[in-house]
């Protein structure tokens, strides 16, 4: 057999397995259920309330994407540092949860097309809220910036920060009351959470939201399956030409 020939036929099987392999997509309409994996402590897009319930802006699009695909929604718990792992493991389909699109994440998944676009700013009590109007003022001897393991808000402190004390907390959703407390002095974050917050908790103040000290936007974390992108973004494409998702963000935003 020729050289020619043999690689003819090694090209044409892997282009036959390629087309018989099933796509992540094929596979949740299969099943007949979307996975969606969530950490659960981000507001407003997903967090988990006393009862146990995960509600937010990312659960309201994950409902509309699984009616969209005419399959039951199944909520997964994950967490951030886990993301990559999970999903890489098929732990779930889809992360969602106010996850950030960065080129560190995307070595080892797909994302969807940007959700909301936003940037890390920082959240003080307002009290002490003139102390720290720059990141230069912040990252001072002395000042303690809290912040959750794992994400990009852990990243981002450790990158910028030289001086300032960086305080890990296990989890987000304590991390209010802890500024509250006085137990920290700073959380920098995506500054949409500073807004809310600051909305859910008169003592904060969020600290030149409009103007925040980077540049950044949201997506869906998807496993490397063009056609499960393809259909995500689709169906985004649809959900903000119609309105719905402008709807669905308004409601946890107002």
């Amino acid at each position: 057999m020729s050289a020619i020939l043999r690689l003819s036929l090694l090209a044409f099987a892997l282009f036959t397995t390629a087309a018989q392999a099933q796509s992540k997509l094929d596979t949740i309409l299969t099943r007949g259920t979307l996975r969606i994996g969530v950490p659960g402590d981000y507001a407003p897009f997903a967090l988990k309330d006393s009862s146990g319930n995960v509600q937010g802006i990312d659960i309201d699009m994950a409902n509309s994407l699984a009616a969209a695909m005419g399959v039951k929604l199944d909520i997964i718990p994950t967490k951030w540092a886990d993301l990559l792992p999970d999903i890489t493991a098929d732990k779930f389909d889809i992360g969602m949860g106010g996850i950030s699109i960065t080129l560190a994440r995307a070595k080892t998944a797909f994302f969807s097309t940007p959700t909301m676009r936003v940037g890390k700013s920082a959240l003080a009590r307002c009290d002490v809220k003139a102390r720290f109007a720059t990141l230069a003022d912040i990252d001072k001897p002395g000042v303690k910036v809290i912040t959750n393991p794992g994400g990009t808000n852990d990243k981002f402190d450790r990158a910028n920060l030289k001086s300032a004390d960086i305080v890990v907390f296990p989890s987000n959703t304590g991390i209010p009351g802890e500024l509250i407390a006085g137990h920290a002095d700073v959380m920098i974050t995506d500054n949409v959470e500073t807004r809310l917050q600051q909305k859910l908790h008169p003592e904060l103040c969020a600290i030149t939201p409009d103007k925040p000290f980077d540049f950044g936007e949201l997506g869906y974390l998807l496993p490397r399956d063009v056609a499960l992108q393809q259909y995500v973004n689709l169906w985004l494409h649809t959900a903000a030409e119609t309105g719905d998702m402008a709807r669905i963000t308004a409601k946890w935003l107002q």
